[in-house]
């Protein structure tokens, strides 16, 4: 099993992570609006997160790369993915462990980050949302949208750190 997946190419691999990000989002987008959950504004960072891996994914996929280059865009996934998983780590403890105050869950942050760069201006539509970052509003087999997420986000991690360090490159390639 382990030559067959170091067999896989790396293009493969990285559309298969771009599949599941895009998934991911398709996904978030079904709950917000024909479910009516509202995303809070921990769960748009989480979003922001797995677009820039998609996107990452995809530019990687279409790229093609070998060498260095896999191990780059395999760390940049690996970044991006440890940002969106200690969002969701956040969210996850403010759920497991809620505030005796309702809070603002970082609304502040996120109004001068949105503020500050061009993609809330190219997305936002798909950004908005005013949830309480605190309330589970939807479940699946006991774990809340941000333990998905974090499921995810070290799924991702993993797969990276496979192509980057742990996956054995043939000593020579045949054309």
């Amino acid at each position: 099993m382990v030559a067959m997946l170091n067999r896989l190419p790396s293009r493969l691999v990285f559309a298969a992570v771009f599949l599941a990000s895009a998934s991911l989002i398709v996904f978030g987008l079904v709950l917000q609006h024909t479910v009516g959950l509202e995303p809070c504004p921990m769960c748009i960072l989480q979003r922001y997160a797995f677009v820039t891996i998609g996107v990452v994914a995809l530019i990687a996929a279409i790229h093609g790369p070998v060498g260095i280059g896999v191990r780059i865009y395999s760390m940049l996934i690996a970044g991006l993915a440890i940002a969106g998983g200690s969002v969701s780590v956040r969210q996850s403890l403010l759920q497991r462990f809620p505030a005796p105050e309702p809070t603002n869950c970082m609304a502040g942050d996120l109004d001068f980050l949105l503020g500050n760069f061009p993609l809330a201006q190219a997305l936002p539509k798909i950004f908005a949302g005013t949830g309480d970052c605190a309330k589970v509003e939807w479940s699946l087999l006991g774990l809340s949208i941000a333990e998905w997420a974090l499921l995810w986000f070290v799924l991702f991690v993993m797969v990276a750190a496979w192509l980057a360090i742990f996956r054995k490159r043939p000593v020579f390639a045949i054309a």
